[in-house]
């Protein structure tokens, strides 16, 4: 996930501020007392990271995952956690079995490095010269034809390491949070063109589909730490060449060597193996609500199980299931009665396009082809969503839903003391929130401090170590809280007038 602000243009809407009921400083005592003197948040984070390890979707280790939380959640008391069907998955299953990956002429030096997902293996340890695939443009190509079998291709040097003075981790500033609560709307929308398909890479990648190397190297993540990639596949396909990501200062050093006339080799060990795991699934658990007219409304907690291959997945984003299945069981722990029910979902895919969220719409929401609205969708209560790393909840984005602010107001009143203090009208995009905020439903994202998120997410890193388990406590006491008032409410936040129709056209 990464984070990206969208304005866009809305009109505001009149809002009825007495409409929300506030809950007793009581309960909001019982919360915060067990969320912080009983927590259990440290046991959480070394059972969804150490122990569940990556996560990356359909894969073996996915589905040991979703096995071990839904015996997690059974533990915790919460009703009929299951694995739930989000959609089919074209790629099937993908594990690395094993990487060495090494330079040994002008000298030996082993690497760290990442197989990129759904690429193939190597046949058994291979070693063999390397050379640089110096492709600019389409007319570059024919110059290699002929050239790559039996070689280790080095794919062009991308990003470049560029000096930082700024710190690794960083709070939000009063400065800047106040910044936050300003309405951007009137602004001009960013365009966005998206990725679109790249001619020159395309030619690229039919050479070496063509010419079947030994192996491809890619250069991508910093400070001597692989980033995790993926190629395209889908199931059934040839097994395709095995690609591996180093650092960009190793791969670097390889490209350098090579233009300064040097002679370059590898020795390479990588074994993938492939799965015909073709279904995307979500994992549900909830708190039944107990009011008759209420009961089947749901107040939605939610954040994304699966992760990259590279490390473990905790900042990126074991710590949003964390704070949400704490959340859940202080609920629990505190024996609450719900009105409404409470349900916590942990999504699949969403690293691969949201897909786990979207499939939950699709299936239980809004049917896109038939332009029609499912029994879920009334009873869509609100949804918050965690995706911004490990850092502390600053305050909530409203997906410019003026109607939502006197709830988190009103709501919000117990958590000031807590740092909970900024209520942003701007749009938050990069994750699972957005599958039901494009519906008008209220679907929220938290301001989060990033700390040292961007640095570290999507990497070998992102591991135990960069959970910084007192935010997480909080975090936890804050979703905890929130849904409790949402679940006990008279009313609730409105859908955005004109939706769903106008965000599925």
């Amino acid at each position: 996930m990464k984070r990206v602000l969208i304005p866009l243009v809305s009109l505001a809407f009149a809002i009825n501020a007495g409409a929300q009921t506030a809950q007793s400083d009581a309960m909001a005592f019982k919360v915060k007392d067990q969320a912080f003197n009983h927590s259990q948040v440290e046991a959480l984070s070394e059972y969804l990271t150490d122990l569940l390890g990556p996560r990356l979707e359909a894969s073996k280790l996915k589905l040991r995952a979703e096995e071990m939380v839904m015996q997690k959640l059974d533990s915790l008391g919460l009703s009929n956690p299951r694995r739930e069907f989000a959609m089919d998955f074209n790629r099937g299953g993908w594990d690395n079995e094993r990487t060495y990956v090494a330079m040994t002429a002008p000298y030996y030096c082993n690497f760290a490095a990442t197989p990129k997902a759904w690429s193939g293996s190597t046949a058994g340890p291979v070693s063999g010269e390397c050379i640089v695939l110096d492709v600019t443009e389409l007319s570059d190509i024919p110059k290699y034809s002929g050239k790559l079998a039996g070689k280790i291709v080095l794919m062009p040097e991308g990003k470049k390491h560029e000096l930082s003075f700024e710190p690794l981790a960083h709070r939000y500033t009063d400065e800047e949070l106040k910044a936050m609560t300003t309405d951007k709307r009137p602004l001009p929308k960013r365009s966005w063109r998206g990725w679109g398909a790249n001619p020159v890479r395309q030619a690229m990648d039919s050479l070496i589909k063509a010419e079947k190397p030994l192996a491809v190297i890619s250069g991508d993540g910093a400070y001597n730490i692989p980033e995790s990639r993926s190629v395209r596949y889908n199931s059934g396909d040839p097994e395709p060449v095995a690609e591996i990501v180093l650092p960009i200062e190793d791969h670097g050093r390889m490209v350098r060597l090579l233009r300064g006339g040097n002679k370059v080799e590898m020795e390479l060990d990588v074994r993938n193996s492939f799965t015909p795991n073709k279904v995307i699934n979500n994992i549900i658990a909830e708190i039944p609500g107990t009011d008759p007219k209420l009961k089947n409304e749901v107040v939605l907690l939610g954040a994304h199980l699966d992760s990259w291959q590279g490390g473990t997945g905790a900042a990126d984003n074991a710590s949003g299931c964390i704070t949400m299945i704490e959340a859940m069981r202080i609920l629990k722990e505190l024996g609450i009665k719900p009105r409404r029910t409470i349900r916590l979902a942990l999504w699949g895919g969403e690293e691969l396009g949201l897909c786990g969220s979207r499939g939950y719409a699709t299936n239980n929401l809004y049917d896109g082809e038939k332009k029609k609205k499912l029994p879920g969708f009334d009873d869509f209560a609100l949804y918050l969503n965690m995706d911004n790393g490990t850092g502390r909840f600053r305050g909530i984005y409203l997906e410019e839903n003026d109607m939502a602010r006197p709830f988190f107001e009103t709501w919000g009143k117990p958590l000031e003391t807590i740092g909970f203090t900024t209520i942003s009208p701007e749009s938050s995009g990069g994750t699972d929130h957005q599958s039901f905020s494009y519906l008008g439903l209220p679907s929220y994202q938290f301001i989060q401090d990033m700390l040292e998120y961007f640095r570290t997410y999507h990497t070998s890193m992102d591991t135990y170590e960069r959970l910084e388990l007192d935010d997480l406590k909080v975090n936890a006491a804050i979703a905890a809280w929130l849904a409790y008032c949402a679940a006990m409410d008279d009313a609730r936040i409105p859908v955005k007038p004109g939706y769903p129709e106008a965000g599925a056209r």
